[in-house]
């Protein structure tokens, strides 16, 4: 066995070295390692401080702070199919959120006792029903495109869920016996654990608000005041629910004001507050601490596998409107015309690549006018938002290989018969 061993260091070894030694494709490599570390950039600065600290939050409250037999009740295996999948659908609309924040909230309410269909109906529809993202399609895109996106997404969302659950029904009974086998817990009243949990969503809902028209473009210019003011109702509850010491309270708070006054533009004052929150968590104990103790550990869970993806889908796909290590041009051939297997293609291609919130929008726009069908540009609208390569890491973290490997396949396979059927019949 040591021998073994040391001849697979020794192989890896030398691999390495002629790969150094040769240097093929020596721009396609400096492209593809370029967009790696640029995507990486975009992605810390854009989507970990406003969308993943406060999912990671939320996620480490469901744990702790929502009971089981709660979640079991409305999302289990035993309630209501129409309730169970109408809950995780809608939760998601509300939420509109990309492939990788939305992950924190699917493992929050999955390893709470989600059943596995309302689970994987949720961890879909959080980033591909997309309200805001759906009338900008319609608008950009043309309003069949924005139709078709709106009916697939809902009912691909629903059809996964379904799947998922039937072709792992014998696991999922198994799994389901645990928690039901748990103990019941004392929670605190329902009434402070609904208030407590729709704070921390209007953090995040308003903290990732994006540009739109009408009512949305309104919203967004009260954003940040919007923030301060769910910031502002967490502190109060943090007083009256949890007893935190007001010292503390006035010490995010100021952490907060201090780090706008220095660094204006918000990131560095969201960063401070939830900095110092962290530690005020931590110092009062008990349910505090026990609510800081989950969210850091989905963070240490989840964050090195959605970096080391993102690092990956830079590298190989690279940022929208940038060259990486696979040419854009094959993309463009790939996805022309309505056939089956550019369908697949835009399908399974948008699966890996990875796509902030409504940027899948004015990238369809530029494909479109190339030449690309409108069935693929569904298939892509389909699949792109709802997974990538950093989210498939992370879900196999959660659900293990093969479930994950029968989501991403339902994720593409839907979406591939979604837009051939529209490109055939629908798109003209």
């Amino acid at each position: 066995m040591k021998a073994l061993k040391r001849f697979y260091e020794i192989g890896i070894g030398v691999a390495v070295f002629l790969f150094f030694f040769f240097f093929p494709a020596r721009e396609r490599v400096l492209s593809g390692a370029r967009e790696a570390l640029l995507l990486a950039h975009w992605y810390a600065r854009e989507h970990v401080i406003f969308c993943l600290i406060p999912a990671f939050f939320i996620a480490g409250a469901i744990s702790v702070f929502v009971s089981k037999e709660s979640v079991m009740r409305y999302l289990g295996p035993q309630a209501p199919k129409p309730l169970a999948y109408g809950v995780a659908s809608v939760s998601g609309t509300i939420l509109a959120v990309c492939s990788c924040t939305v992950l924190p909230l699917f493992a929050g309410i999955y390893m709470n006792g989600a059943g596995l269909g309302p689970a994987t109906t949720f961890l879909y529809s959080g980033p591909a029903i997309n309200i805001l993202a759906i009338v900008l399609t319609a608008r950009v895109l043309g309003a069949g495109l924005g139709l078709a996106r709106a009916v697939g997404a809902i009912g691909a969302s629903i059809l996964i869920g379904l799947i998922m659950a039937l072709a792992f029904h014998r696991e999922e009974t198994k799994r389901m016996a645990e928690f039901s086998a748990a103990p019941p817990e004392e929670g605190r009243p329902l009434w402070q654990t609904v208030v407590f949990m729709a704070t921390l969503v209007a953090i995040l809902v308003f903290a990732t608000w994006g540009h739109g028209t009408g009512l949305w473009e309104k919203i967004y210019a009260l954003k940040w005041k919007l923030v301060s003011a769910s910031a502002a109702a967490l502190l109060v509850e943090l007083y009256f629910f949890f007893g935190l010491s007001p010292i503390w309270l006035f010490a995010v708070a100021g952490a907060a004001a201090l780090g706008e006054s220095l660094f204006p533009g918000h990131a560095i004052a969201f960063l401070s507050g939830v900095v110092l929150l962290s530690v005020a968590l931590w110092h009062t104990g008990g349910e505090a601490r026990e609510w800081f103790d989950s969210s850091y550990w989905l963070a240490r869970q989840i964050l090195p596998l959605l970096f080391l993806g993102v690092l990956g889908a830079g590298f190989f796909l690279g940022r929208p409107g940038h060259e990486a290590f696979i040419p854009s041009r094959f993309v463009a051939e790939l996805v022309g015309g309505n056939g089956l297997l550019a369908n697949f293609f835009a399908a399974i291609s948008g699966a890996f690549m990875y796509f902030a919130t409504l940027t899948e929008v004015p990238i369809l726009q530029g494909l479109l006018g190339a030449g690309m069908g409108k069935g693929p540009a569904l298939a892509l609208l389909l699949s792109g938002p709802a997974v990538s390569l950093p989210s498939m890491l992370v879900i196999r973290s959660v659900l293990g290989t093969k479930k994950t490997a029968a989501y991403v396949a339902l994720v593409v396979v839907i979406s591939t018969l979604c837009g051939w059927f529209f490109g055939a019949f629908l798109g003209g």
